[in-house]
């Protein structure tokens, strides 16, 4: 049947071609008009497959030769034309070969008296230009000046010719040569006069596609740079600007609106950004003959050439790649090799970090009969043998040696509390307390730490930043003594102030596993590039989350336009504008902290990252990020503290160099803020803030040579708008919950110090020291062996491994609370994790770069790399962490203990949801397309049985987001490397979102730091089952599972059933309620304007069956308030030669700029 068909359809078109019959013709074009009509684009696919449109470019040039021309034919013949015509791609360059180009421009010419007639033949001229080779030679034939002729100032007369003639226009526009010739001639200039005209006079809004239309033709003019200078000494910035000023009250005008604003936004005069050099104000000398490449003083002059502009236009889709996405295809290179990128003998240092394969465990004999002290069993370790492996430089750091040893395999403490947790609530953990004898012993102990780690020319003194200068306020808050010293101290040293030390009697916080004691001790032994000698108060004083979840961010409609427009105005109405730097990193002294008005800013603390503050308006400031130590770029995390703010002012803040395409600030994120006189007075937290958020493409660039030959690129702003809680208020601003290395440190002494030493094995080494002189803390928790017994001994020693890391990206915070979350589970003596350790040895390196955490970095180390891009062959100087942390994995290898399980803890700033990366030969080759022979290629599937656990057992985590894909460019990550080089099978990244969940219980939520830590306790219970489910496991142990579990199932079942199971929801991200456009070249002329172009006929063969003027002119006069597509019809006039009635697409709505209701 089908090639009945298919040779019925052949006859009809050859007879076309070759027949000479008018009525033959006028028959056949009926039929394939009918077929069309009825049919779908995939009919029309298939008649072009057929050869349909050769078939109807020869009628219609067979057609134009004779003479006179017969209408009859030519009407439907042109319709039909531009029907096929808009779906084939190759249609225009068919009509060159076919010559049929010059057939439609002669009729054009031909019927400029008769527009019914012309409007037809603009409609094709307008899809053979839709090539940018045929548009090019249209243009050269002079299609442009006749266009011209048909477009006119405004008038009710012809409609819809003229807009057909605009429509025809904007596409030749696409060809850049058409665009230049356009420009040399002055057509510019008179488009933006057209436009003016047709916007003064629609007052009633009938003609929007004319407007729309004029505008699109400016739009692709733009695209060049020689039209975006044209277009600025012809003052349409001004124009445009000014006229869209009236079409702000309606949202039907939004199609109006939209097009403007990415006009406004490419044409805005590009701009370096306002700093001395793009590279980061830090830097740090790197050992050996790695040299630093000197900043690039005043290289942002002559930043962008037009060639260069051009090709920034041309090539937006490939910056919408945050990395490069191509599968590795190549079976050998997927294939598991144990290979080793330093000498086997190096490997034997990596002995000493696995002193639980070896220890006798003499105390377990005498331990239950002598009652030592913490102290002195303490100090008896002290004694002991220790081993380190140095850093880069092969400086010892003084205090090595102490944090090698720590109170491990002993006893209990007679004066120890149990750390318990109720099973029902095992993920709400009850924090072990102190008597106060026993908090300052600790708190001794922890400074003696403290002073031991320092150089001598290190022994600095931290102030705590001033706190609110509101004397009055303390004393209503507080007590009336207090008001003297907050008048004398703002700030001072926390050694000795009376004020810190009277506010935390006065005001101690139940914050669990936090003392600001313990961290001013391990604040005190940082090291940092700018020597730091403040203290943020909200590390200091610590972090409680917040009873309730915060709902993500409901989007404002028309916020992202409203930035854009803002923007505008203060290049061509710059009077309000203030321009006063008030914070400066690189020269301090160009700033004016504190003058009247003015907010004050700070960021030279631990982790904190702004580089400049420019007071824009009064309350509107722009931010610069400082980039990643010895690099010039990863501008995303910031924390900065902001004060002197007034009450219940909304405060704009333009963070102007963000990096990435997009961010889930589009999508319902918000950062995060915390306040210090909130957190005076009982609610120390940061807390989701931030309104009219929205992440876009800004004006900024940085040119290749700034980036020492690097490509230039974009900058994006981030621009939020906040009410501070209060006046005078010290308030701290930040990317995402931060959690700094000296918080790290300090929350492994207390939990070194909360464990039940009787049943937890816990060892706390140094991996390293990084290139900074910080400290990698590597961690060893299991259970403690039941007896000295053989068995028990041997049951300890061949407890499979389980390997951890975080923070290798500095910027990823929530990498290091879903971290928390899991040491704190892993030391607490709730049963399952009781159980948990007597089935693993965890060797967990929880910070895998301090030094960029410390230094504020987002992505890099010291070095300027980003460590995991170095897990392939890492350098032992200039990559230490990375170098010793894949040297221990080599060396579990090497004596057969490889890890049953890696992961690698990160944070994702572009997807919802926890979720993992793992890898598959099988999943990579079916998703590139490859053929798999599953008989030479066998794979254990087990990698999918953990994420299979965690989407069951966490609420945050979803299976449909994890991918098993192996590309080539994250080959040299830890994930990609440990699965090949170490064989293990189950190597994963876990990717914690920044923003919030879109399944499960927490869908809508924004998550804070409760949830990201009850996700690293939650993956320990999924380890916990992936044991019993993967592993041989004793009787006892079996035992034990199933009295533990049956609950923790039936409290499984019910969490599922009452919230939709994700792993049968698709994950992907809703559309946002505003089109997010960074692309300002973008202009969907596709098939959004096919659709319009075949209403456009469609309505036309309405007209023709029995519609009469007057039905156009009540049509003309009704707007319908059910949808954009239905809002507006055209207001024609009662002539013969009047255009067709507008139809559904008369607002020209383009795929690139529809927008969805709010």
């Amino acid at each position: 049947m089908a090639e009945q068909e298919a040779s019925g359809l052949q006859v009809l078109l050859s007879t076309l071609q070759s027949s000479g019959d008018k009525d033959v013709i006028l028959n056949i074009l009926s039929v394939l008009t009918d077929l069309l009509s009825l049919g779908t684009g995939r009919r029309i696919q298939y008649v072009i497959s057929k050869g349909g449109s050769e078939a109807l470019l020869q009628a219609l040039t067979t057609t134009a030769r004779t003479e006179p021309l017969d209408h009859s034919i030519l009407l439907p013949l042109l319709r039909l034309l531009a029907r096929v015509g808009q779906r084939d791609r190759k249609f225009g360059l068919k009509a060159q070969k076919a010559e049929a180009t010059d057939t439609i421009l002669s009729l054009a010419r031909r019927n400029l008296g008769h527009h019914l007639h012309l409007t037809h033949c603009l409609w094709v001229l307008r899809v053979c230009a839709s090539n940018v080779t045929t548009g090019t030679t249209l243009g050269i034939n002079g299609a442009m000046e006749l266009l011209f002729k048909v477009i006119t100032p405004y008038s009710k007369r012809h409609i819809r010719t003229v807009r057909a003639a605009i429509e025809a226009l904007a596409a030749l526009l696409k060809s850049k040569s058409n665009s230049r010739r356009a420009v040399s001639r002055g057509y510019l200039g008179g488009l933006l006069r057209l436009y003016q005209d047709w916007h003064r006079n629609d007052v009633s809004n009938n003609y929007i596609y004319i407007r729309r239309g004029l505008l699109l033709c400016l739009k692709h003019i733009t695209n060049i740079q020689l039209g975006r200078e044209t277009f600025l000494c012809s003052k349409g910035m001004e124009i445009l600007f000014t006229s869209v000023q009236d079409c702000l009250s309606c949202k039907n005008l939004d199609p109006i609106i939209n097009t403007v604003t990415q006009i406004l936004r490419k044409c805005y005069p590009k701009e370096p950004l306002p700093v001395v050099t793009v590279r980061s104000s830090y830097s740090f000398p790197l050992p050996g003959n790695a040299k630093v490449e000197p900043p690039c003083e005043g290289s942002e002059g002559k930043w962008l050439k037009e060639e260069e502009a051009e090709k920034d236009l041309d090539s937006e889709e490939e910056e919408s790649k945050e990395e490069d996405y191509d599968l590795e295809t190549d079976v050998n290179k997927l294939r598991s090799k144990a290979v080793l990128d330093r000498p086997e003998e190096e490997l034997g240092q990596y002995e000493a970090m696995c002193p639980e394969l070896s220890h006798n465990f003499q105390e377990l004999e005498t331990e239950s009969e002598e009652k030592k002290s913490l102290e002195d069993r303490t100090e008896s370790l002290l004694s002991a043998p220790s081993h380190s492996i140095p850093n880069a430089t092969s400086v010892k750091h003084p205090n090595y040696r102490l944090r090698n040893q720590s109170v491990t395999e002993m006893g209990p403490d007679p004066g120890e509390k149990d750390f318990k947790v109720p099973l029902q609530s095992w993920t709400k953990k009850e924090i072990r307390r102190w008597d106060q004898t026993d908090e300052k012993r600790d708190i001794a102990e922890t400074a003696q730490d403290a002073d031991s780690c320092e150089d001598p020319d290190r022994n600095h003194v931290l102030i705590l930043r001033p706190l609110p200068k509101d004397p009055a306020w303390y004393k209503k808050t507080f007590y009336p003594e207090c008001e003297a010293l907050i008048s004398s101290i703002a700030g001072g040293s926390l050694d000795c102030s009376d004020i810190v030390t009277n506010l935390l009697e006065k005001h101690q916080g139940d914050i669990p596993f936090h003392s600001p004691h313990f961290y001013i001790a391990r604040a005190k032994c940082v090291k940092s590039i700018p020597g730091y000698k403040d203290l943020a108060f909200p590390d200091f004083w610590g972090h409680q989350p917040p009873p309730y979840s915060k709902p993500m961010l409901e989007r404002k409609y028309g916020v992202q336009r409203d930035k854009v427009l803002d923007d505008v105005r203060r290049l061509i109405q710059p009077g309000d504008v203030i321009g006063r730097t008030v914070f400066d990193l690189d020269e301090p002294s160009h700033s004016s902290p504190g003058a009247p008005d003015c907010l004050t800013f700070f960021s030279k603390f631990e982790s904190g990252n702004l580089r400049k503050a420019i007071q824009v308006r009064e309350f509107e400031y722009d931010l610069i990020m400082n980039a990643d130590v010895n690099s010039n770029q990863q501008h995303q995390w910031f924390y900065f503290e902001v004060r002197g703010m007034k009450l219940a002012v909304p405060y704009r803040f333009n963070i102007i160099n963000c990096e990435k395409f997009n961010s889930q600030f589009n999508y319902g994120m918000q950062l995060v803020m915390y306040s210090v006189k909130e957190a005076l007075q009982g609610r120390p937290r940061w807390l989701r803030a931030g309104h009219d958020i929205c992440y876009y493409k800004n004006h900024y660039r940085c040119s290749a040579a700034a980036r020492q030959g690097v490509k230039g690129h974009f900058y994006y702003t981030l621009a939020f708008s906040i009410k501070f809680p209060h006046k005078d208020d010290v308030c701290y601003l930040a990317y995402h919950y931060p959690y700094t290395y000296s918080t790290m440190m300090s929350h492994l002494d207390i939990l070194e110090r909360s464990r039940n030493p009787k049943k937890v094995y816990w060892r706390q080494q140094t991996l390293c020291q990084t290139l900074g002189g910080n400290l990698c803390p590597l961690l060893t928790i299991t259970a403690m062996p039941e007896s000295k017994k053989r068995d028990d001994l041997e049951q300890f020693c061949n407890r499979p491994y389980v390997f951890l890391v975080a923070r290798v990206h500095p910027g990823e915070s929530n990498a290091s609370w879903v971290m928390k979350g899991t040491l704190e589970f892993l030391v607490s003596n709730d049963p399952i994790a009781d159980l948990l350790r007597k089935c693993f040895i965890f060797k967990i390196v929880p910070m895998l770069n301090p030094d960029g955490v410390i230094n504020g970095n987002h992505r890099c180390s010291l070095s300027g790399d980003d460590l995991n891009r170095q897990w392939l062959a890492p350098n032992s100087q200039l990559h230490p962490t990375i170098y010793h942390a894949k040297g221990l994995l080599y060396y579990l290898r090497s004596i057969g203990r490889a890890p049953l399980v890696f992961c690698d803890y990160h944070g994702h700033s572009q997807r919802k949801n926890v979720f993992l990366y793992g890898c598959s030969i099988k999943e990579t080759l079916w998703q590139a397309g490859c053929t798999v022979d599953t008989s030479v290629i066998t794979e254990d599937v087990g990698y999918r049985t953990l994420p299979k656990i965690l989407d069951k057992v966490a609420p945050a985590f979803v299976m449909n987001s994890c991918s098993f894909l192996v590309e080539k460019s994250r080959e040299s990550t830890a994930r990609v490397v440990v699965w090949k080089e170490m064989g293990v099978l189950r190597s994963y990244t876990m990717e914690s979102t920044y923003c919030g969940c879109s399944h499960g219980l927490y869908k809508g939520l924004q998550l804070g730091t409760q949830e990201l830590e009850e996700m690293g306790s939650k993956f320990c219970l999924g380890l916990l089952i992936l044991h019993l489910k993967s592993l041989p496991c004793s009787k006892k142990v079996m035992t034990q599972a199933a009295l533990l579990l049956d609950l923790d199932e039936e409290i499984t079942d019910r969490t599922q059933r009452s919230c939709s199971n994700s792993s049968q929801e698709i994950d992907d991200e809703p559309p946002c309620a505003e089109e997010i456009d960074y692309n300002a070249d973008s202009c969907s002329d596709g098939e959004e304007d096919f659709s319009e172009l075949d209403q456009e006929i469609q309505e036309y063969l309405s007209w023709v069956e029995g519609k009469t003027e007057d039905d156009e002119v009540t049509m003309g006069q009704t707007c319908s308030s059910k949808a954009l597509r239905q809002l507006y019809v055209s207001n024609q006039p009662a002539t013969n030669n009047a255009g067709l009635p507008l139809h559904s697409a008369a607002l020209g709505v383009y795929s690139g700029f529809e927008s969805s209701p709010v």
